[in-house]
């Protein structure tokens, strides 16, 4: 079966989502998540890449990224996957992919699609029943988008002023409302298939 072709755009926002091979896990250990997140970094920067928002579960990661230039998220996600596979599978002793396949990615085009996707994000540990709070998840973008703590691996997207004045207080406000059911449906969705996500 051909692999679907990849949104070759530039300057538009992914909903991007890899999981673990048979939903087993992919993190084990907190050295696992750190890692991830300075490869995630580093690739970004590498490959021209924005990083808006990102969860780091057990068992899969979510992303908000923008590429500068065409094809940068499937480069960064490339590289990304390599490096830390390696670094697992060398510790280890073990071999093959942790990953169940490429990446599922949804092209979000309207800002207030961009608003509805860091909440879904960064609210994944709290439907997870992992936290009960978003703030008490180490390894999301919650507290740098809620401005409770410095993130550097985030880039805020500039749909998050739409929110208003502070951001961190507004971005706390938004993700209290939690999300219904059906925009929760459409972004699984548009994310699986990959396609548009243009409903909320």
């Amino acid at each position: 079966m051909p692999r679907p072709a990849r949104f070759p755009l530039t300057d538009l926002p992914l909903h991007v989502v890899q999981r673990g091979n048979d939903r087993r896990p992919c993190f084990f250990e907190d050295g696992d998540f750190r890692f991830y997140l300075r490869a995630l970094s580093e690739a970004a920067v590498r490959y021209r890449v924005l990083v808006h928002a990102y969860v780091l579960m057990t068992n899969h990661v979510h992303l908000l990224l923008t590429p500068l230039v065409a094809g940068g998220v499937s480069r960064a996600m490339q590289s990304l996957g390599s490096r830390y596979v390696k670094r697992v599978n060398a510790r280890a002793g073990r071999v093959g992919t942790l990953w169940e396949s490429r990446y599922r990615a949804c092209l979000v085009e309207r800002d207030s699609h961009v608003l509805a996707v860091c909440r879904y994000i960064d609210l994944n540990p709290v439907r997870a029943a992992m936290v009960a709070r978003p703030e008490d998840y180490g390894w999301s973008s919650y507290s740098g988008l809620a401005e409770l703590r410095p993130d550097p691996v985030i880039t805020p997207h500039a749909a998050l002023e739409q929110l208003g004045t502070p951001r961190g207080s507004r971005y706390i406000d938004w993700c209290a409302e939690g999300i219904r059911n059906e925009e929760l449906e459409h972004l699984r969705e548009a994310t699986m298939r990959g396609v548009r996500f243009t409903r909320v």
